[in-house]
């Protein structure tokens, strides 16, 4: 059996009740086999970023997880299905929407999965809560870059 990766995993909804979806989102994750949730974000609303629709509810998990950075997307992949997500155009608005930011120190550029996520620098929905759960990762440049974003913690501050 493979050594356990950690991999963090960036969350976002905002169809129905956005809250429930992420919350379960992060019960789904500490279920995958040979997984275990090590940490999660406070919740943030967002305004759309490249996209439209209702404000969205992030939040960023840390996970320590013996399956295959492939095989964590198709569980990903297979959360967000049974949470009713369907993709009728691109960032279109979703019931959860769920991406693997990190596997590792992995680094993958297929044409199924990048990683590093490409535009995790780029999103204070990404940055944020990613700086509540791996904090050295996240420089003060970094969160500079997203300044202009706005973004709000949702109370309670820790789900």
């Amino acid at each position: 059996m493979r050594d356990p990766v950690t991999a963090y995993v960036a969350l976002g909804a905002n169809l129905g009740d956005a809250r429930t979806a992420v919350l379960q989102a992060f019960e789904a994750l500490a279920c995958l086999p040979g997984t275990q949730l090590t940490g999660r974000s406070a919740l943030y609303r967002t305004a759309p970023h490249e996209a439209h629709g209702p404000d969205f509810l992030n939040a960023v998990a840390r996970i320590d997880t013996r399956l295959s950075a492939p095989d964590l997307l198709d569980a990903l992949q297979a959360i967000e299905h049974q949470a009713g997500r369907v993709r009728p155009y691109v960032n279109a608005p979703r019931s959860l929407d769920l991406d693997l930011l990190f596997y590792g120190a992995a680094c993958i550029h297929s044409p199924r999965l990048t990683l590093p996520h490409p535009r995790w620098r780029e999103r204070a929905f990404v940055l944020v809560p990613l700086a509540d759960v791996w904090p050295q990762r996240v420089g003060p440049e970094d969160l500079d870059r997203v300044a202009g974003q706005a973004i709000e913690r949702v109370l309670p501050e820790r789900p």
